[in-house]
C-alpha cells in the first residue's frame, strides 16, 4: 500500500499568481532561500496569502482536481512545480499528512 493511499488529510500551503512565469519565479525565490510564507504573503492573489498560504487540513476531493492530485502526491516539505487551475497558477508545499 502506498503512502498516499493511507492519507486521509493533508495540510498544504499554496500561492496563487496569474501566469506560469510568475509561478516559476516564485518557486525559484523559495528555492533560493526565501520562506514559502514570505513569498505567499507578498504575491499570492488568494486570501490565504495573508496567512503565508496556509490552507489548513483538507481531504481528497475538497480542492479542484489538478490541485488535489498534486497535494496528495507531493512529499511533505517538497515544493511543487507550477500547477494550473481555472483560478491561475499555483505553487504548493505539503506541510503535514494525517
Amino acid at each position: 500500500m502506498s503512502e498516499t493511499s493511507t492519507v486521509f488529510e493533508v495540510r498544504a500551503s499554496h500561492l496563487l499568481v496569474g501566469t506560469q512565469q510568475e509561478a516559476a519565479d516564485c518557486r525559484q525565490e523559495i528555492l533560493n532561500g526565501k520562506t514559502f510564507a514570505e513569498v505567499a504573503k507578498n504575491v499570492s492573489k488568494c486570501p490565504s496569502g495573508s496567512q503565508g498560504g496556509d490552507l489548513g487540513y483538507f481531504t481528497r476531493g475538497r480542492m479542484v482536481p489538478q490541485f488535489d492530485k498534486v497535494a496528495f502526491e507531493l512529499p511533505v516539505g517538497e515544493l511543487s512545480e507550477p500547477v494550473q487551475t481555472q483560478f491561475g497558477w499555483h505553487i504548493l508545499t505539503v506541510t503535514d499528512r494525517r
